[in-house]
């Protein structure tokens, strides 16, 4: 799968293993690997059966989706399309998405 970035401090949190660590501490581990499975990935379906937990959120982030970094630590990324990702009932075709943008690494339950 094709990753992309919303902004440069995601970018270098995700590309820049020092930055990585001092970001996350002994979180960081966690994020490499759940970025590496995204790039094995061919599609976000396929992730459904890695760690991590991915899924899609609801409220003021409907269209965005999660995975878990640790405890309540995620990464929240958007499908990063053009073209029409959506089943016919109007949900993600999780199969179709090949590209994704990651937005921030954060804990929404607070």
């Amino acid at each position: 799968m094709e990753i992309s970035y919303a902004n440069s401090r995601i970018r270098k949190i995700c590309t820049d293993d020092k930055v990585t660590r001092k970001e996350l501490g002994a979180s960081a581990k966690f994020l490499r690997e759940r970025l590496d499975d995204m790039l094995l990935a061919e599609n976000l379906e396929e992730l459904r059966t890695f760690p991590g937990n991915y899924h899609e959120l609801t409220g003021d982030r409907k269209g965005q989706i999660a995975c878990n970094i640790t405890g309540r630590l995620r990464l929240i990324f958007t499908p990063d399309h053009e073209s029409n990702i959506t089943k016919p009932d109007g949900g993600l075709d999780w199969s179709k998405v090949t590209a994704v943008m990651n937005l921030e690494i954060v804990d929404y339950h607070q």
